[in-house]
């Protein structure tokens, strides 16, 4: 059995012959996750621009403290530096093409 991980449920029929409706909200649910079905079987899902974005950020977030965890288990020895001198190093960096 395939889970289903939607709040609206639209066929491929239904998004072929109305795409702006089903991406609009015609259920009076704009921000809803859409399950695509094809005889029956989830094909795809579409979510809504926001909920994407917001999607990507969280999983750049994860990545990211994946990447601390790895080097505070290395036991890297941290570096002090402030916003600017790290803004400075890469103004420097873009300037001479790096």
């Amino acid at each position: 059995m395939q889970n289903l991980l939607a709040d609206v449920v639209v066929s491929v029929s239904e998004l072929k012959s109305n795409p702006s409706s089903v991406l609009s909200g015609a259920n009076g649910m704009p921000r809803a996750v859409r399950a695509v079905l094809n005889h029956n079987r989830v094909m795809g899902y579409m979510v809504p621009a926001n909920v994407y974005e917001a999607m990507v950020e969280r999983l750049d977030e994860l990545e990211l403290v994946q990447i601390v965890k790895a080097r505070l288990d290395a036991s890297e020895t941290p570096v002090r530096a402030s916003l600017e001198d790290l803004i400075s190093e890469a103004e420097v960096n873009i300037a001479n093409g790096r």
